[in-house]
């Protein structure tokens, strides 16, 4: 890629054509199509999971047309810098997180509340066709109810992790989380810390985070203060599940491998002995969140699963009320973002910070927007 950014770009844009081949180029700067369309210059974006397997792999089920390529990034945060004739809840100036999906508010799932399970949404950076363009460039086009305004005590930079928490949260709503309860969280990536921190805002009395890395666990332990089990990848899942339960006494009968006194677990790493191990912990009775996206076929302990009775959900991005929920909880000093952001690099470097986030250095690190 380019060293630096071309004075003669309107709209610099990061472009991945494939495994390992990205290019920094110039795009159109998009246009107002619609009378509630806004436009955002970008300040920050975030790097995902996700991202890193498109640099890898070149794309997740489907893969990049290596023809004409697609703008990364979905992280996003940036100010307002114009506005359709119809937007009134919005102005240019603002500064907003953005939700980088647009459904499309007619089918079915749309008019239920649960746009998130829309067959027909864009998501920022999805091939196509048509390919979604994503937010490492200059300016995103979005729609106004799709941005979110930020209070001025919160950073932009603090404003992009408003995406990973929404998906927290939903995944907590999914879990049913109650005051009082005994939350196990199967993983301490970003996904993992966030779903610790909004469970504990929910009510939980016992939060749990489970890791491989120990580094991770005692970085978690700075973060959130929370009780922290550190899995071995030696056993089997069952062996693992009876260890956990008995280290943190929450088993009911000695290491009984029918579950101890979890009420919940929210799964967040997607690896299969992960995914195992929760299910052995759950209570009878208990609720199972999948956050984590992992292999497409795993084995799963289906009979635990049925003699349990146990509720298992899926979890999708999103839905209605949980970005608005994930501004408030920074906004109210409830989750701190801030000790997660490990790194900026700049805009022109971006697949450096790719290969930061795939060699596992760092929490959340940050691309900064196109400078001027």
């Amino acid at each position: 890629m380019a060293s630096s950014t071309s004075k003669e770009m309107v709209n610099p844009s990061i472009v991945l054509y494939g495994a390992k081949n990205a290019a920094l180029e110039d795009k159109p700067i998009p246009e107002l199509v619609e009378p509630h369309d806004v436009l955002v210059r970008i300040n920050y974006v975030g790097v995902c999971g996700s991202d890193v397997h498109f640099w890898h792999h070149g794309g997740i089920g489907k893969m990049v047309n290596p023809s004409t390529g697609i703008v990364m990034g979905h992280e996003a945060a940036g100010t307002i810098h114009s506005i359709g004739p119809a937007v009134k809840t919005i102005k240019p100036g603002d500064r907003v997180a953005i939700e980088p999906g647009t459904p499309c508010r007619l089918c079915k799932a749309c008019k239920s509340g649960v746009y998130n399970l829309c067959r027909q949404i864009r998501f920022a950076a999805a091939p196509g066709p048509p390919d979604t363009q994503g937010t490492l460039s200059k300016y995103f086009r979005i729609a106004e109810d799709m941005v979110y305004k930020i209070p001025d005590e919160m950073g932009l930079d603090e404003a992009v992790l408003v995406e990973p928490l929404a998906v927290a949260v939903h995944a907590a709503k999914l879990g049913d989380v109650r005051p009082g309860e005994t939350v196990v969280v199967m993983g301490s990536g970003t996904i993992g810390l966030f779903c610790a921190a909004v469970a504990r805002q929910f009510g939980a009395h016992r939060v749990i985070l489970v890791d491989i890395l120990e580094k991770k666990l005692e970085f978690a332990t700075s973060y959130l203060g929370c009780e922290t089990f550190l899995s071995s990848t030696k056993v089997e899942a069952e062996e693992n599940a009876a260890l956990l339960l008995k280290k943190l006494d929450l088993a009911e009968y000695g290491i009984d491998s029918f579950g101890g006194h979890v009420d919940t677990v929210i799964e967040a790493s997607g690896a299969t002995s992960s995914i195992e191990t929760g299910i052995h912990i759950l209570r009878p009775g208990g609720k199972y969140v999948q956050t984590g996206l992992g292999k497409p076929k795993i084995e799963f302990p289906i009979v635990a699963m049925s003699q349990k009775e146990l509720i298992v959900r899926g979890c999708f991005r999103y839905g209605t009320g949980d970005y608005e929920l994930a501004v408030s909880l920074i906004k109210k000093g409830l989750v701190d973002v801030k000790p997660l952001i490990s790194s900026v690099t700049r805009f022109e470097d971006a697949t450096q910070a790719w290969d930061k986030t795939g060699r596992g250095d760092g929490i959340k690190n940050l691309i900064q927007g196109v400078q001027d």
